[in-house]
């Protein structure tokens, strides 16, 4: 193997492992999104909901689909500010390369 093809291969192998880390350190990556000021979400870097507030006043038993609708644009909200914070996380390990399917 040239030296040139192994350099490569180690470089790929340690872009590998970074980015293994950052999909671990995922879970500890966190973004939170109001709307409405009545819904509040907290998602983290794994696509998961770790909290959701919801005020007393949001809650109309006339208007459910009020209430559906701020919790949805909350969590879609915290959900693309986690994802852009992981996506500037990976940009920095792939040195601005754009691999599908990450982040």
């Amino acid at each position: 193997m040239s030296k040139g093809l192994a350099n490569i291969m180690k470089q790929a192998q340690m872009i590998q492992q970074k980015m293994a880390r950052l999909q671990e350190e995922a879970s500890l990556k966190t973004a939170v999104a109001t709307s409405g000021g009545a819904v509040t979400a907290t998602v983290n870097g794994k696509n998961e909901i770790i909290s959701l507030e919801i005020k007393k006043e949001a809650v109309d038993p006339n208007d459910v689909e009020m209430l559906q609708d701020l919790v949805i644009t909350a969590v879609n909200e915290a959900l693309k500010k986690v994802h852009a914070e992981m996506g500037d996380e990976m940009s920095k390990i792939t040195g601005g390369m754009s691999i599908p399917g990450l982040f």
